[in-house]
């Protein structure tokens, strides 16, 4: 019997304005948009390749086109692929499909409760602090917002954000920008502002020195942390850990990695990389009760996927049907 039919393609995205982290600037996303079609069916999955683990569109959609699609479900491509963007757009596509074909919400096929949405975090890119004030005060109205710093000035970033936006609840993100010493040195300050979290603030392979400070505001993983392999090597140094679908490999690794996290006390954060409503709609389920969710992607996005996500003062919304899942 032949296995589905598997097609891959690059797409581009606009962005509403440069977005900027410790690594550099991009105005524009490129992601791959997988179609997985048996029967009469068809599922749709998507992925962010990260330059930071050596992934291209191109070579995504190589590992793709090269999947032997026999016998191909979620079980088997876990077996088929290693963890990563391009397993993760499959194994969506293959829920959706799944879903489709079924007659039911993915989240039923996943044994979840029925989803509702969850704020999710606004982020603001990193710039100067002027810049970063005005950005702030334009967004004042959010319950949270993220900040990406990672770089000589970052104290005068932040206190500009929170004079820009003084209600909001405050996380940060270092993208692998400091180290222990400059961790240790800010936190009082981070403390006083009343950040919430700082996520991956040493370069992932630096993670032992973070269990020799003391970590005033706790401390996610996330380059760190990609799938449940690697959690057992956090333990002692972070206090979260972020998930995100296209470092899981898909929507079933991310689940049992929700699981084994809580499991080992960590608390959960449920982020993205930058993408369109697709890449988002099988995270929402991921995130349902995650301690911190940032799932902004779209918000960034000067053009989207129909029908798109809903977001209101609620947050963001679940997908119906005709978009995922």
């Amino acid at each position: 019997m032949a296995g589905p039919i598997l097609t891959a393609r690059r797409e581009v995205f606009r962005l509403r304005e440069a977005f900027t982290i410790s690594r550099g600037s991009r105005t524009e996303q490129a992601v791959v948009t997988v179609e997985v079609a048996a029967g009469a069916f068809k599922g749709w999955g998507e992925c962010t390749p990260y330059p930071r683990y050596d992934e291209t569109p191109e070579g995504v959609i190589a590992e793709i086109e090269a999947l032997e699609t026999q016998g191909l479900n979620r079980a088997a491509l876990r077996e088929r692929m290693h963890a990563g963007a391009a397993r993760n757009a499959v194994d969506c596509a293959l829920w959706d499909l799944e879903a489709k074909a079924a007659g039911i919400e993915a989240w039923r096929l996943a044994g979840l409760e029925k989803p509702g949405p969850c704020i999710t975090a606004y982020t603001l890119s990193l710039a100067d602090p002027e810049f970063m004030r005005r950005k702030a005060a334009e967004n004042a109205f959010r319950p949270l917002l993220k900040i990406k710093l990672g770089g000589e000035g970052d104290m005068a970033r932040l206190e500009a954000v929170r004079e820009g936006a003084p209600k909001s609840k405050i996380i940060v993100d270092a993208n692998e920008g400091w180290s222990a010493a400059e961790y240790a040195e800010l936190a009082p300050a981070l403390q006083r502002l009343g950040v919430a979290m700082v996520e991956q603030p040493l370069p992932a392979g630096k993670d032992d020195d973070l269990a020799e400070v003391e970590r005033l505001v706790p401390v996610c993983a996330d380059e760190s942390c990609h799938d449940t392999a690697t959690l057992p090597a956090l333990k002692g140094k972070y206090d979260m850990i972020n998930i995100k679908l296209d470092k899981t490999g898909g929507l079933t690794e991310a689940l049992e990695l929700r699981d084994a996290a809580r499991a080992e006390g960590y608390q959960v954060m449920v982020g993205c990389m930058m993408g369109s409503s697709l890449a988002m709609a099988p995270a929402v389920l991921c995130a349902q009760g995650a301690e911190v969710v940032d799932l902004d992607g779209p918000l960034l996005l000067a053009e989207d996927r129909e029908p798109p996500l809903f977001y209101d003062a609620e947050g963001v919304h679940p997908s119906t049907p005709a978009l995922w899942g």
